[in-house]
């Protein structure tokens, strides 16, 4: 098995547990989520680029992440964040526009599924993702948190 690191860090909507191996990142955990993998061992420089990358999307000079990254889902969750990715900085999506976009248009309700049980929330951006009539729906951390992380992208309703 796998030996699993863990870090905190401090961030504008509070602090974020990182978990990952030392050369993928595997989970994000938002505040008030469940720590991840409990017997993981903390240590904050295995987490360097992570840090980094988010610091620089917090002070908006980042629009992309460019880590190695290890989400772990099935297949239709797999497509589902892999069209995360697709969205671009400061836009956003309804749950229906992205199960057409992965090929299941009837599947929008399984999309809100998959996004709500993203492990790498921020980096694969599933709070760019709205309800039909452009209302902000469903988020891990809150919709307070989903309409934050949105602002700071320049989004507005």
């Amino acid at each position: 098995m796998t030996e699993l690191f863990k870090t905190i860090v401090s961030s504008p909507i509070g602090d974020l547990v990182l978990a990952g191996d030392g050369r993928k990142l595997h989970r994000i955990n938002l505040p008030g989520g469940n720590w991840p993998e409990p017997d993981a061992i903390e240590d904050d420089s295995k987490f360097d680029k992570v840090v980094g990358q988010l610091e620089e999307y917090w002070d908006g000079a980042r629009k992309t992440f460019d880590l190695d990254l290890y989400p772990q889902g099935t297949d239709f969750r797999m497509r589902v964040w892999s069209a995360l990715g697709d969205i671009p900085y400061g836009r956003t999506v309804g749950y229906g526009e992205l199960a057409r976009k992965i090929g299941r248009p009837k599947a929008a309700r399984a999309v809100g599924a998959a996004c709500g049980a993203n492990p790498l929330p921020i980096v694969i951006p599933c709070h760019r993702v709205i309800g039909a009539s452009g209302t902000l729906t469903g988020f891990g951390g809150g919709l307070d948190m989903k309409a934050q992380l949105l602002k700071l992208e320049g989004w507005e309703r």
